[in-house]
């Protein structure tokens, strides 16, 4: 079947640059259909503060994404139906967090591609890879990992970058030129760095009640940690492989401190995390970066989340490191880990509870204002969204 819906796409492909597209048509997605991240951010932006001469649109492989985007007010549809496809092939403006597989990649002819990507960072990524499972792809070219991601291989128009630092290395990673890269910032940070009457307004408008309920939990806490470890190709069991949830709990509750545990959102999540009084576990799919700006401390490890998280003052930082040496073997880094990352390094269990126990993780605000600059710059001040749609609209003029 999978073969088949491949055909399928291919033979559809070259038909999708016969219609016209309209610069007054803009369709945006997100990975397996989700309503999320940078797309999420900058579509909601677009349908408040945007040209009112302009159509923004939301196109899903998922049903209940489209249903919620609507519960809105807005404009979604199933990318798979007739009106859905419609649109996607008439739209000129493609936004989207990774791939034209985030909308679908046999109707993206001949439209002009925004990739807006999901994290600066170290790690080596796309046609940078030189270990790992995503190999065989991207270097190698294996020929049946070719055929079944087309869209790993359509060089986006545009890419979204913040620095000059990360835009040397996305520039080569998907094959573009620099020139090609804006250097704009990320509008999913706009949610951390808002004013507090923002943040409820925005929380009120287009969250669920589940984080709503959330916030109000860890407001009867003293601490609030939050645990988010990177994907890993290996998909471990990324808690209960590396922690001892009982133990942890224990010291926790002595000290009326919460820890959620955040899985990546390419998790398939095995781990079976029990109920515990200290510890909670939320969804892959939740979007929890509205809850980022109640937690005190974020624990993480080779993640880009940690580059978001530091836009924030009065934030603290644990690098749980515990594979470290079998990390680096599944996906190198572009840059000396050690010098390009901020927060207290902790390489086994135990010296990991007696962080917490200590309270021994303080971020050095020096730190954190130099790792801003270099992962940020001006951009760290800059209404990405904004600026994303002033840069499409001059474009339109082209």
């Amino acid at each position: 079947m999978k073969l088949l819906a491949y055909l399928i796409c291919y033979i559809i492909y070259p038909f999708s640059f016969l219609f016209p597209r309209s610069k007054r048509k803009y369709a945006f997605g997100s990975y397996r259909g989700t309503f999320a991240d940078n797309a999420k951010y900058l579509f909601l932006y677009a349908t408040e503060h945007g040209d009112r001469k302009n159509r923004y649109i939301w196109l899903s492989t998922n049903r209940a994404s489209v249903k919620k985007v609507r519960s809105y007010g807005l404009r979604a549809y199933w990318v798979l139906g007739p009106v859905g496809m419609w649109h996607a092939l008439t739209s000129r403006y493609w936004i989207f967090n990774s791939y034209t597989s985030d909308i679908m990649f046999c109707l993206s002819g001949r439209a002009e591609c925004l990739n807006l990507w999901h994290g600066v960072g170290l790690k080596r990524i796309e046609f940078n890879t030189v270990s790992g499972p995503l190999l065989d792809r991207f270097s190698k070219k294996n020929k049946i990992d070719v055929f079944c991601h087309p869209e790993s291989f359509r060089r986006p128009d545009w890419l979204l970058s913040s620095t000059p630092f990360q835009t040397s290395s996305l520039a080569r990673a998907f094959r573009i030129p620099e020139s090609n890269c804006i250097e704009m910032g990320y509008p999913r940070n706009s949610i951390l760095t808002a004013t507090e009457q923002e943040r409820k307004q925005f929380i009120n408008k287009y969250e669920p009640v589940q984080t709503l309920d959330l916030i109000k939990t860890i407001h009867g806490f003293d601490k609030v940690l939050i645990y988010m470890p990177t994907w890993r190709d290996s998909q471990r069991n990324v808690f209960t492989q590396s922690m001892d949830m009982e133990r942890l709990n224990g010291i926790l509750a002595a000290k009326n401190q919460l820890l959620i545990l955040k899985p990546h959102a390419n998790v398939v999540l095995t781990d079976n995390v029990k109920s515990l009084s200290n510890i909670m576990l939320v969804s892959p799919q939740m979007d929890i970066y509205p809850v980022m700006p109640y937690v005190d401390v974020m624990i993480t490890d080779y993640s880009s989340v940690l580059y978001d998280w530091l836009l924030m003052e009065n934030k603290d930082v644990i690098l749980y490191l515990y594979d470290y040496d079998e990390y680096v073997k599944e996906r190198d880094f572009y840059y000396p880990f050690d010098e390009n990352v901020a927060g207290k390094k902790v390489y086994d269990f135990d010296s990991f509870c007696s962080c917490i126990e200590t309270g021994d993780y303080v971020l050095d605000p020096g730190e954190r204002i130099r790792m801003i600059d270099k992962f940020w710059g001006k951009t760290a001040g800059y209404n990405s969204s904004q600026m994303i749609l002033d840069f499409i609209k001059g474009q339109q003029r082209q």
